[in-house]
């Protein structure tokens, strides 16, 4: 498959100036300035100064820059409900405020008939995606996960309707995997371990494909750090699973998402480890699907990769391969979701999936083990957005999840690299900011305000990127 800058609009491209305040100016951002206009791959060194300089005016400037160069003036939104079908856990993550332990009184596991009733009420609302994640309960068998996914499916078409089904962190397709007894491998080591493990995976997510699951989302990634997994996570799959979950759902055909949380106890730059190790896995996938890499020079902040050989920030292979890097911020490059629909592949049957967003989810301590650290403020989450489109040059999107930034955080967002502010929700269990209740929704013509208002102009998606149009609740892909 070709993907011949020919074939797609590319838009024009701003030209990167900022004015920060006089005596301000960072000098030292010119070669990095040079690289993003470039659309070439940035280090890690350069990161570290993107968190560190004053001149956080200029890293806004060249996040926006980009984010214009892929999305021009769309800023987008869907109807979307979420479904968070059990509360129950049998982890007890410090930073986590949502798990609760079976006898808990304030305990929940849904039954088919509440999923049918919210399924219902998405439809009737015109929502495009129902996304449903939950705890690790240690009780339901694997059938209720199938059933989960095939009555939202089956009852949206009873309606007359289509819901893409958004669900199941990698955290819980290992648990799945473990109830089924199909996750082999877990000590042993080196590659036959791991082709153990991907094969139990394999199948848990065939199944809840051909039940009706249609992508991933991105959480339990956290921060891929083993410092940080030890003392504020142990117990959850460590970096190389949750990315070996995400490559088996690619090799698949589903699209994933990908988060970070971060302002907590990790450092910056275990952000930046992070975001390098996600775009290696995104190289991949990108050329899984037919996209031509460049070879770039190894830069002197060498890392090593997701199995522990020695790697740079060139080639992001592992078994031995190379992977060459793939950007998708030169110009003329096409987003991802343009090549797959352009070819005539849609929804689950694509043959290559990859990642479409990463979310920065900030850490609220309230009601969490970790509720005596301060969290991240307003100025470090605009820099982390923008530090995201910068570092992340293969993700085609940067969603500012207004639940956990605010829909005033989420316009400046706008602004300053994500071109993405998620949906109606609904119900959000998870994280609840400033003693919100789980009820946290806004209708369509609030998030359209918001777009507007922030200079952009809203755009309704499906879950795939894909334009919608719509005639009150009855909706089509455009």
């Amino acid at each position: 498959m070709s993907t011949s800058a020919a074939m797609f609009p590319v838009p024009t491209r701003p030209t990167l100036s900022a004015v920060p305040p006089k005596g301000l100016r960072d000098d030292r951002l010119d070669p990095i300035r040079a690289k993003v206009d470039s659309g070439l791959r940035l280090g890690l060194d350069d990161g570290m100064l993107l968190f560190e300089t004053p001149d956080i005016w200029s890293v806004c400037a060249m996040a926006d820059a980009v984010r214009r160069r892929l999305h021009g003036s769309v800023g987008y939104y869907n109807i979307n409900k979420h479904l968070n079908y059990s509360n129950v856990c049998a982890l007890s993550c410090k930073f986590c405020e949502f798990y609760r332990k079976d006898s808990d009184a304030d305990a929940y596991t849904r039954d088919m008939a509440y999923v049918r009733e919210q399924v219902r009420q998405a439809v009737e609302a015109g929502a495009t995606e129902m996304h449903s994640v939950g705890g690790l309960h240690p009780k339901l068998p694997f059938t209720y996960y199938t059933d989960l996914c095939s009555t939202i499916r089956d009852t949206a078409r009873e309606l007359g309707s289509e819901l893409h089904v958004k669900a199941f962190t990698a955290v819980e397709v290992v648990h799945l995997a473990r109830i089924a007894k199909v996750y082999k491998g877990a000590n042993v080591p080196g590659p036959e371990g791991r082709a153990m493990r991907q094969e139990g995976i394999r199948w848990v997510l065939s199944r809840l494909k051909d039940a009706g699951l249609g992508s991933l989302p991105g959480g339990g990634a956290e921060v891929f750090d083993d410092r940080v997994h030890d003392e504020a996570y142990k117990g959850k799959i460590r970096s190389d699973v949750w990315l070996d979950v995400h490559r088996v759902a690619h090799e698949l055909g589903l699209n994933t998402n990908a988060t970070i949380l971060y302002g907590h106890i990790e450092e910056r730059r275990d952000r930046l480890v992070h975001m390098d190790m996600l775009r290696r896995a995104q190289d991949r996938a990108l050329a899984g699907m037919g996209y031509e890499g460049v070879e770039v020079a190894k830069p002197a902040d060498a890392q090593r990769n997701i199995d522990g050989e020695t790697g740079h920030l060139g080639y992001s292979g592992d078994e031995g391969d190379d992977v060459p890097v793939i950007t998708l911020t030169r110009p003329g490059v096409p987003l991802p979701e343009s090549v797959a629909f352009a070819s005539g592949a849609s929804g689950p049957a694509r043959a290559q999936g990859y990642f479409q967003t990463i979310i920065p989810l900030p850490f609220f301590p309230d009601g969490s083990e970790l509720e005596h650290l301060p969290g991240p403020g307003g100025l470090e989450n605009l820099r982390t957005i923008a530090i995201s489109r910068l570092m992340l040059d293969n993700f085609p999107h940067v969603k500012a999840f207004w639940i956990m930034q605010t829909l005033p955080m989420a316009q400046l967002m706008l602004q300053n690299g994500a071109d993405d502010i998620d949906g109606t929700v609904v119900w959000y269990d998870i994280t609840k900011v400033g003693g919100a209740s789980t009820h946290q929704e806004v209708n369509v013509g609030t998030l359209k305000k918001a777009i507007r208002d922030a200079g952009f102009d809203p755009v309704e998606r499906d879950t795939l990127y894909r334009r919608v149009a719509r005639d009150g609740k009855a909706w089509l892909v455009a």
